[in-house]
């Protein structure tokens, strides 16, 4: 689960963007005492993934509202489940209701996503991760969401892995002199990821030694003759572009890795709706 210190600024934001000076209709409907007992009911099949958001949102919110998990973390679920039962104040679950299924139906919609993108690759024996594409403010819930489905995580920011990419290799004058500096940095206490467009940047970083070599936007056959040419001397990620409809696609190709940013940067919300019982 995500611990709260990592997101409760987030939820707070979320909160206050969402109620601002009061909630005016259920204020002025309910006087604050009045029970309520709701459910959320998932519409569709898929991934269940709450990183325990909706406890957090309504803890803040209101800390004697009750929230009960119906699903593991992670488990699949059919259309009509009640992945979510909660008890308190009626106007505090309404108050709650969208900020708490804003959260879960992004990261509920990740990571089925995630889910289904591992299993089109299942065969392949290619590992899936995800990349620096995701909403602002919201990387640590939507990483964790990926996780959840069943992908990796690639290099969290700009902090934990070198990656050299196109506009880096241009300013520095070329791979080698971009890798040269990076080593004289730091020598061997970060990964060195090189983007490569064609078999000479290939051949490139082979020679500047890297650790992993992206294969960014190249057809079929170019990637396997890149993966032929670079022998086992590096890891190797195929980006660009990559979609579910793609992925089958990739099958004999002895990559270690595939990085999708339409995981994070472009998912569907997944169908969730709470209910009053």
């Amino acid at each position: 689960m995500l611990k709260k210190d990592d997101v409760i600024s987030l939820v707070k934001m979320a909160l206050d963007e969402d109620i601002g000076a009061g909630d005016i209709t259920t204020g002025a409907i309910f006087n604050g005492t009045e029970p309520g007992k709701a459910i959320v009911i998932a519409r569709e099949e898929g991934v269940f993934c709450s990183g325990n958001l909706p406890t957090y949102v309504y803890g803040e919110l209101d800390s004697s509202v009750r929230v009960a998990y119906n699903v593991e973390e992670g488990a699949s679920v059919a259309p009509g489940t009640a992945v979510l039962s909660l008890e308190g104040p009626a106007a505090s679950l309404l108050t709650g209701e969208r900020t708490a299924l804003n959260f879960l139906q992004r990261m509920c919609g990740i990571a089925t996503a995630a889910s289904r993108a591992v299993k089109a690759l299942e065969e392949t024996g290619i590992v899936l991760l995800d990349t620096r594409k995701t909403a602002p403010g919201m990387r640590a819930l939507d990483k964790y969401a990926v996780k959840t489905g069943g992908g990796e995580n690639h290099r969290f920011g700009l902090h934990d892995m070198v990656m050299i990419k196109d506009n880096h290799i241009k300013a520095a004058g070329g791979i080698r002199e971009a890798v040269e500096k990076v080593r004289l940095a730091y020598g061997n206490r970060y990964l060195v990821e090189v983007e490569a467009t064609s078999d000479e940047e290939v051949g490139e970083a082979l020679d500047a030694k890297a650790d992993i070599i992206m294969l960014d936007n190249m057809d079929y056959s170019a990637m396997v003759r890149c993966i032929g040419m670079i022998g086992g001397r590096a890891k190797t990620e195929v980006s660009g572009n990559v979609t579910q409809d793609t992925l089958k696609g990739l099958a004999g190709l002895e990559a270690t890795y595939v990085s999708m940013g339409s995981l994070t940067h472009s998912v569907r919300a997944f169908d969730l709706s709470m209910k009053f019982l």
